[in-house]
């Protein structure tokens, strides 16, 4: 079907797909829930906000899955080594992860304003945790995460949580947080009862604006304050998984390959004019304001992912170590069987999960929460 080289290429392009489709569809609720009590005033326009999400939050989860089922079986040396590794982090995410269900399910269990106003704190919690805490991830693999292999493949990390909160890192989470507290503010204009709405479209506003603030002062300092990997020598993309079989130079940039794939620079010059868009697109009515925020979500992924290409977990102990695209797969007859089950199964995902957003459409108002509630 695909020569080896070509499939390693299009599970790298698949595994990103799958992270965006995540950060599209998921980002937005956890945005919601991390302006909960900013946007919401009270009980009611809290719970406006929380029906907006809580029947889709548990399907948006389904990219997230089948993103990590994806890296298991396709970029086995990946999975183990960033879930070895970064154990504490990755359990403060699934945590954070776990009491999302517990605070949708016990928030209305007790009728008190106390009872509620813990939850909607632990809600939004939750979604800042994991919001912030995937953009630090994303800013340590510029910086190189602290691992090696033996000869025999042996992993070994040194280094702890703390380790990871590099300033460049905490700004990547920031820019992360901003852009997603944008999208969530962005759903909610578009779902929220129309007063509520009002109050998101200025908070997507400055959002969108802090967003591309702290976007572009990250890209300088990745340009000129980070040095970046580059493969030294000829670069073998059909061989075997071994990542000890390439020698790596550090100290390049890592806009290496925007200049050898000057297409690359879609990316970033979309996020920029998504950002734009929101400001133009997001106070009319209709779903342009969101469409744009999605965009700018996808795109600021891509962009990461393109300056990282070909690596996918750089190694600032042993650049050597380093794992790539061409060195860190499943074997050709993983991938390709692999591929067929994602031909079948992802269009599917697509499907129905438009077909429930178009069966949800329309706002969420004030006048029917009180209906549906009894007023509480």
């Amino acid at each position: 079907m695909f020569d080896y080289a070509t499939l390693r290429v299009l599970w790298w392009a698949i595994l990103g797909t799958l992270l965006i489709g995540f950060a599209i569809m998921d980002g937005f609720d956890f945005g919601v829930a991390g302006l909960l009590k900013v946007l919401g005033r009270d009980n009611e326009e809290r719970k406006v906000l929380l029906e907006g999400i809580e029947p889709t939050w548990e399907g948006n989860q389904v990219w997230f899955i089948v993103a990590g089922g994806a890296t298991f079986a396709a970029w086995p040396m990946l999975y183990a080594v960033s879930f070895s590794g970064m154990y504490f982090a990755i359990a403060l995410v699934l945590l954070a992860l776990i009491l999302r269900p517990v605070g949708f399910n016990f928030r209305g269990k007790i009728h008190d304003p106390r009872w509620a106003s813990l939850w909607d704190w632990v809600l939004s919690g939750s979604g800042v945790v994991v919001m912030l805490v995937s953009g630090v991830a994303f800013g340590n693999l510029f910086l190189g995460l602290p691992f090696r292999f033996d000869d025999d493949l042996r992993m070994s990390w040194q280094g702890g949580f703390f380790e990871l909160l590099h300033p460049f890192a905490l700004l990547c989470g920031l820019v992360s947080l901003s852009m997603l507290l944008a999208h969530g503010a962005c759903f909610a204009a578009l779902k929220a009862d129309h007063a509520i709405a009002e109050r998101a479209v200025g908070i997507a506003r400055w959002m969108t604006l802090v967003f591309a603030a702290l976007y572009v002062l990250a890209g300088v300092w990745l340009a000129y304050g980070i040095p970046g990997y580059a493969i030294a020598g000829s670069v073998i993309t059909d061989g075997v998984s071994n990542p000890l079989y390439k020698q790596v130079a550090h100290g390049s940039s890592w806009f290496a390959s925007y200049m050898q794939y000057p297409w690359f620079w879609i990316a970033p010059l979309l996020a920029l004019a998504s950002a734009v868009g929101v400001q133009a697109l997001i106070g009319r009515r209709g779903i342009a304001g969101f469409i744009a925020s999605s965009l700018m979500v996808g795109s600021t992924i891509a962009s990461a992912g393109f300056a990282l290409f070909p690596f996918l977990l750089p190694s600032s102990l042993d650049p050597r170590s380093s794992l790539t695209v061409w060195d860190a797969s499943s074997s050709r007859g993983t991938l390709q069987l692999m591929l067929v089950v994602t031909a079948i199964l992802l269009p599917i995902i697509v499907i129905y999960t438009s077909w429930v957003y178009r069966v949800m459409r329309g706002r969420i108002t004030l006048e029917q929460v009180r209906k549906a509630h009894g007023g509480y």
